[in-house]
């Protein structure tokens, strides 16, 4: 390159982006800018494609991914429609993207989570309705019964899902859901493979409980954020050992080994 920086004539010049790019790009700025607004109809493929300047190839595709990560709703003889653009539509594709996660990434993703979540806890401590108690002593109670892996994660699930989505922010109870998705098969694993692990997770759900019963937020979120840190602790372990590597990790539903007298009160 000469050294005014101008490039040669026998530089390529970059890339143009592809065709569908362009037309996702068109389509995200009419939706910011608030030509289409959610839940607006978009018009007719044809006049569509003619107002963007692109064909309807491409914008049939643009579509077609954008369905994808919830951004608009195609409804078969109807239409086009820009979605509600709710905050847990949109993050969707991430915790799709989320089970996917390598085991080092999987940590990462964990360590972001253990940042989010007490905070979260912490806000729902003096959010939460009667309402809320009784299904979260529901589940608590679920928990308590599952006798098989799958159905112990799914009470965990909804334990984290009602105290997160009572913390009275839609987007970071969203962030958490999705970040919790590649948890998935690591938290199959850790169930099948380590015998203290289901007896340690009811201990410190209940923990979070009766912290958040008793509206102490800094409790609560402590509790919750104790509970994580053992999780990561695990992962760690486990990644060292190059458990989560294994093809078998996170596969199979296997009933649970319940060891009396530790199950906490």
């Amino acid at each position: 390159m000469p050294r005014d920086g101008h490039k040669t004539s026998d530089e390529a010049p970059a890339p143009a982006p592809a065709l569908t790019d362009q037309a996702i790009v068109k389509i995200k700025d009419l939706i910011l800018t608030g030509e289409f607004q959610a839940g607006a109809k978009l018009p007719p493929e044809r006049d569509l494609a003619q107002k963007l300047g692109l064909s309807r190839n491409s914008l049939r595709e643009a579509v077609r991914a954008l369905t994808l990560i919830g951004v608009l709703d195609t409804r078969v003889g109807d239409g086009t429609y820009v979605t509600s653009l709710d905050a847990d539509l949109l993050m969707t594709g991430m915790g799709f993207v989320g089970e996917l996660l390598d085991s080092k990434t999987l940590l990462e993703a964990h360590q972001v989570r253990r940042v989010l979540e007490p905070f979260a806890t912490g806000l729902a401590a003096t959010r939460l309705s009667e309402k809320d108690f009784a299904e979260l002593a529901d589940v608590l109670e679920r928990m308590d019964r599952a006798d098989t892996t799958q159905a112990f994660i799914d009470a965990d699930n909804d334990f984290h899902r009602v105290i997160n989505s009572a913390a009275g922010n839609a987007t970071l109870a969203s962030l958490i859901h999705n970040l919790s998705g590649g948890m998935m098969r690591a938290r199959l694993w850790r169930t099948a493979t380590e015998h203290d692990a289901v007896d340690i997770t009811r201990r410190l759900h209940h923990d979070i409980y009766v912290a958040l019963r008793a509206g102490d937020a800094g409790r609560a979120s402590a509790a919750d954020l104790i509970h994580l840190a053992e999780n990561e602790r695990w992962l760690e372990m486990m990644l060292a050992s190059g458990e989560l590597s294994r093809p078998q990790a996170g596969r199979g539903l296997r009933p649970l080994s319940n060891r009396p007298g530790r199950s906490p009160s």
